[in-house]
């Protein structure tokens, strides 16, 4: 049986790569943007399209409502995000951090409020949300991403842990500078590969993810960024000293 795949603010980008690329792969596709981009692109890979926005509950209700309707389930949902506010932290006003946590953390939670009852229902589910790799590793290029997409990872960790009994995931993919955005040497210098990644690249990490073979991954965050972030996480349990 296909699997359904369902892509939020995904009309350019990364989202828009991703969704082509499960397309390839057999799944059915849905596509919600505010730009209209998203609805085009759904039409061209046979699937479908809804013009609204993740700022905006209702039209998530509809969207996820009007899919179910075609494809009766939804296995995968990939949240991206647009841009929030730029600019000093401190010169940054207060409506411009509440603009970042609309951006790149309620829209998270919003969809999953919604798309839960359908994935428990189905006793199954994937939630991919594409990140950035500044989530542990703050850029003062773009604090308000920085700022809250940190607080999407402990998000992502509480829900990973409450609906795992349900075989619901969720994991975080955490990109470096990625080639659908136009080239800056300031950056370029910083990155070990010496390059950018490709929207391609993370296509294949959401195509993982969405997959059988991540199935016993939940709760992460994934970076892929050239090794750009320098930190890593050290974990110990019984069971490594085993």
């Amino acid at each position: 049986m296909k699997k359904t795949a369902v892509f939020i603010a995904a009309g350019t980008g990364m989202g828009a790569d991703a969704a082509k690329h499960l397309s390839s792969k057999g799944y059915d596709i849905g596509i919600m943007s505010s730009s209209g981009k998203g609805e085009e692109l759904a039409k061209e890979l046979g699937g479908f399209g809804f013009t609204g926005s993740n700022l905006i509950t209702k039209d998530i209700e509809i969207f996820f409502e009007r899919v179910l309707s075609k494809f009766n389930k939804v296995d995968v949902v990939v949240n991206s995000a647009g841009h929030g506010p730029k600019g000093d932290i401190l010169e940054l006003k207060d409506e411009d951090w509440i603009k970042g946590m609309e951006v790149y953390l309620l829209n998270v939670i919003r969809s999953s409020r919604i798309v839960t009852p359908i994935m428990k229902k189905q006793n199954s589910g994937s939630i991919i949300n594409i990140s950035t790799f500044a989530t542990f590793e703050p850029e003062k290029s773009f604090p308000t991403s920085g700022v809250f997409r940190s607080g999407l990872a402990s998000f992502t960790k509480l829900y990973a842990d409450k609906y795992a009994e349900y075989n619901i995931r969720m994991n975080n993919i955490l990109p470096g500078f990625i080639d659908s955005l136009p080239k800056k040497e300031e950056f370029l210098k910083r990155i070990p590969l010496k390059r950018y990644g490709t929207v391609g690249e993370i296509s294949s990490v959401v195509e993982m993810l969405a997959s059988d073979g991540g199935s016993y991954i939940t709760g992460q965050n994934i970076r892929v960024d050239g090794g750009i972030t320098h930190s890593c996480l050290l974990y110990t349990s019984d069971a490594a000293d085993e």
